[in-house]
């Protein structure tokens, strides 16, 4: 099980370019490592941002997303890659091919799991569905009750998957619909309380199936200035939460932040901006059953 405490006195939430992998290595004879991968709020920016002078030009891009994975995967065995939500919506792309485009790029850059935005409700119940078999990864989401829907059993609360020596949690938690994404298009759709269900589920996950490391997959939104649900009031809030990957805000985090839990133990959260013009990395260091980590979040760009 994971010692969240030599979690962080081990490795802390390091910057950009600073690593204790040799360190970890040197300690312990042998180590296994986790490249945790990332994306959020990708709006179907399929190309780069056109050179216009905005400050996001030249960036992101699928192309570039794919060579990069391409790398880490070749310089790395255990890779695990996942998105936080909002992959619809935001350039023509979507407009011509209703999302189409987006999960057959997703499903070729061999992402391993995703939770969904509220853009990704922007086709309806019915243009989702459409579009849900050009995916081959599972797309959670654990508070969303589609039992009433056409989507009924489109999803799943969690998924469950090994990487070398890590077994792994995967869970999704989306932002309430109602008032931000047009009653049609959700249609009766139940939302669940994301407090109640996150913990539940990360509860079930390393408790019950014994999971090393629990990631919620959050689109709930990095925080806010009053008291609506955020990521960092899920972490506050949360006893069985070891990493949040979160969207929704946009926010550009230059490193995760380390927030602690109602069981005083650290929980990292990480969030990558939008426009997939950064692609979120996070190394757990698996070394004598303990976990430590290191990110470095990497900037897109055309070469």
């Amino acid at each position: 099980m994971t010692d969240r405490r030599h979690f962080i006195k081990q490795a802390g939430v390091l910057g950009a370019g600073l690593s204790l992998v040799p360190q970890l290595a040197l300690a312990s004879g042998k180590s296994e490592r986790l490249v945790i991968l990332h994306t959020n709020d990708w709006h179907s920016r399929i190309e780069p941002f056109p050179l216009d002078g905005g400050r996001l030009q030249g960036l992101g891009g699928a192309e570039q997303r794919m060579a990069l994975l391409q790398k880490i995967r070749n310089e790395n065995e255990h890779v695990l890659l996942l998105d936080s939500g909002d992959m619809f919506q935001g350039t023509p792309f979507f407009n011509l091919y209703g999302g189409e485009l987006e999960f057959r790029l997703m499903s070729e850059m061999g992402y391993d799991a995703a939770t969904l935005g509220n853009h990704d409700f922007d086709a309806g119940l019915e243009g989702l569905k459409k579009q849900l078999h050009h995916a081959n990864f599972p797309i959670l989401s654990a508070n969303y009750d589609f039992s009433e829907t056409e989507l009924k059993g489109a999803f799943q609360p969690y998924h469950i998957l090994r990487k070398g020596p890590f077994k792994i949690g995967l869970f999704g938690i989306g932002i309430q619909l109602k008032g931000l994404v047009p009653e049609p298009l959700y249609g009766r759709t139940r939302y669940l309380d994301p407090l109640t269900i996150a913990n539940e589920t990360a509860n079930y996950l390393k408790k019950k199936q014994n999971c090393d490391t629990v990631i919620c997959l959050s689109h709930l939104g990095y925080k806010y200035s009053d008291s609506k649900i955020s990521d960092v009031i899920l972490a506050s809030e949360s006893e069985e939460i070891d990493i949040i990957l979160g969207g929704h805000t946009h926010t550009f985090m230059d490193k995760p932040v380390e927030i602690l839990n109602k069981m005083k133990q650290p929980v990292i959260i990480n969030q990558v901006g939008w426009g997939g013009v950064i692609l979120g990395r996070l190394d757990l260091i698996w070394n004598k059953g303990k976990i430590g980590a290191n990110p470095h979040n990497t900037m897109l760009k055309v070469s």
